[in-house]
């Protein structure tokens, strides 16, 4: 093996009473790449932005190329050849994609711009990678697929030669994907060296080359990946032995809960055109689609924060109005996209989460005061049911850490708050609205969601998942359906979905996608 490009030697840091790094030490060898696992709260991110100097390190050293890093400082890591590349870009929609790669890179003083020899220098570099762009395109007109190169042409273009990936696929479809790893394989083959952080442990073995595993800020393994199994790697990043849910059907399917005729609703991106759906008690529709083309108005239509602007939304034979309040007291419960900003209050304990979307219920206020201890018995409750850990009821839930947050956010939907568990008596929600539950957890947290969600549906609730993870989608959902520009196909068993046609759904290539059975015979399912 050539010597290392990277080696990062006892680093350490410490916020308060976390100890986030704790002495690790790793190598990053040229033409690599080193797949960085670990949960939620392992590490990963602070490692990563002490390398990229958005941190400091408490101890320990960086060398880059046989060379001293200076620590705290971006700039210098951009100019010793580190590019990282965030999970949420970092683009301009107005300008072009050649605007968006020269940003930053000249200096202010500068009498002129040197677009000419920027244009040929991007054109140069996304020929030798592969990474085919139209310059003079606006980046709001591109798929989240050709984004992401910008993204990565970004990196390149300023001549970075180790790049830091973080969940590189979470947004991309199955063929997005593809070509992804045709680019990075390409990449290490001219020299490149890539540091691969996912959750996603298939790709994780099919794309790297070696394996590091943080636990609790501690290094716990290294191997070569092609001497791992997904299930070994779930038991370094956990501690133990993880059994992630399996497909099982549905065991009986009830009655129409929430019926969709021809809705529309909002403009641009983020909007619904025509779209029909029909949720039964006891089962699981699964709505795969890239981020963007009309999730988060489906979901907000059916929590009640958006109204329709034509069509007609019956719930349980209703037709509520836009108020969040009646659509929770009908029986509907939700798990917002963002936890950080939708689903908790960081700056309020854990308690008052817990009771925020029925704070007004009789069973936790009366004449406007509200019933504290009742209110933190029934946080106490939840927590325990659906192991939050992080701190008490009191505390803020900022503290918590994402997977711990997901729990509250989970609990508090599903657990009633007139439910006896001494009686046994559990009083089920008729609708879930679960927009993507899993994003960003770990494998346990994520086995854990996924089968709360599946005993939910067993116990007669109509559940409505919303997930960019077609493993998710294809393992959980009853049905599946796909959006694509605000449109919605039918919603077909699960088993009569390929990830290939899936994928085409996705990318919303053709007007009628063809979904083949195990047979391979094709099936009109309509246009997007």
């Amino acid at each position: 093996m050539s010597d290392p490009v990277l080696v990062l030697s006892g680093i350490s840091k410490r916020f308060g009473a976390l100890l986030a790094n704790d002495d690790i030490s790793l190598q990053l060898h040229r033409g690599e790449v080193l797949a960085l696992l670990g949960e939620n709260g392992a590490g990963k991110s602070t490692l990563v932005s002490i390398l990229f100097g958005h941190y400091t390190a408490d101890s320990g050293t960086i060398e880059v190329f046989g060379k001293p890093l200076s620590s705290g400082d971006p700039r210098a890591a951009l100019n010793a050849g580190i590019g990282m590349v965030h999970q949420h870009f970092t683009l301009a929609d107005n300008l072009s994609v050649l605007d968006n790669v020269m940003m930053g890179s000249e200096l202010l003083w500068q009498p002129f711009t040197r677009r000419r020899l920027a244009r040929a220098k991007l054109m140069q570099v996304a020929q030798r990678f592969g990474l085919g762009v139209d310059p003079i395109a606006k980046v709001g007109n591109l798929s989240v697929g050709e984004r992401q190169r910008v993204e990565i042409l970004k990196a390149l273009y300023r001549g970075a030669r180790i790049l830091i990936l973080d969940e590189p696929t979470a947004v991309l479809t199955p063929q997005e994907s593809e070509a992804l790893f045709e680019v990075l394989a390409q990449m290490v083959a001219q020299g490149l060296s890539i540091i691969f952080i996912s959750h996603k442990l298939g790709e994780v073995l099919r794309v790297s080359h070696r394996i590091a595993v943080l636990r609790a800020g501690k290094l716990v393994a290294q191997a070569d990946a092609k001497q791992c199994s997904q299930a070994q790697l779930a038991q370094w990043m956990v501690g133990h032995a993880i059994s992630t849910p399996q497909r099982r059907p549905a065991p009986a399917v009830g009655e129409p809960v929430c019926v969709l005729h021809q809705v529309s609703s909002g403009s641009g991106r983020d909007r619904l055109e025509q779209v029909s759906l029909t949720l039964h008690s006891g089962e699981i529709v699964a709505i795969a689609g890239v981020s963007g083309n009309g999730q988060v108005a489906l979901a907000e239509l059916l929590c009640g924060t958006r109204h329709a602007s034509s069509g007609q939304v019956e719930f349980m034979g209703q037709s509520p109005p836009a108020h969040p309040a009646q659509w929770v007291a009908l029986g509907v419960a939700r798990i917002p996209e963002d936890r950080h900003n939708v689903g908790v209050i960081a700056d309020l304990p854990v308690w008052e989460n817990a009771v925020s979307e029925r704070l007004h219920s009789p069973v936790f206020s009366r004449f406007g005061w509200v019933r504290r201890r009742v209110a933190r018995a029934y946080a106490q409750r939840v927590m325990a049911a659906f192991d939050v850990r992080g701190g008490g009821a009191l505390t803020p839930a900022r503290s918590l850490s994402g997977g711990n947050m997901q729990k509250l956010i989970l609990g508090r939907a599903l657990t009633h708050p007139e439910s006896n568990a001494v009686a046994k008596a559990n009083i089920s929600p008729q609708l879930i609205v679960a927009h993507q539950p899993t994003w960003g957890l770990d494998i346990g947290a994520v086995a854990y969601v996924q089968e709360q969600l599946i005993a939910a549906r067993d116990a007669g609730a109509a559940v409505l998942l919303i997930s960019d993870d077609l493993d998710e989608v294809l393992t959980l959902g009853d049905r599946v359906a796909v959006m694509h520009g605000g449109s919605l196909s039918p919603a077909l068993a699960a088993l009569e979905w390929t990830r290939e046609s899936i994928g085409l759904a996705m990318a919303g290539g053709n007007a009628v996608h063809a979904v083949f059975s195990k047979s391979g015979v094709a099936t009109s399912v309509g246009a997007t």
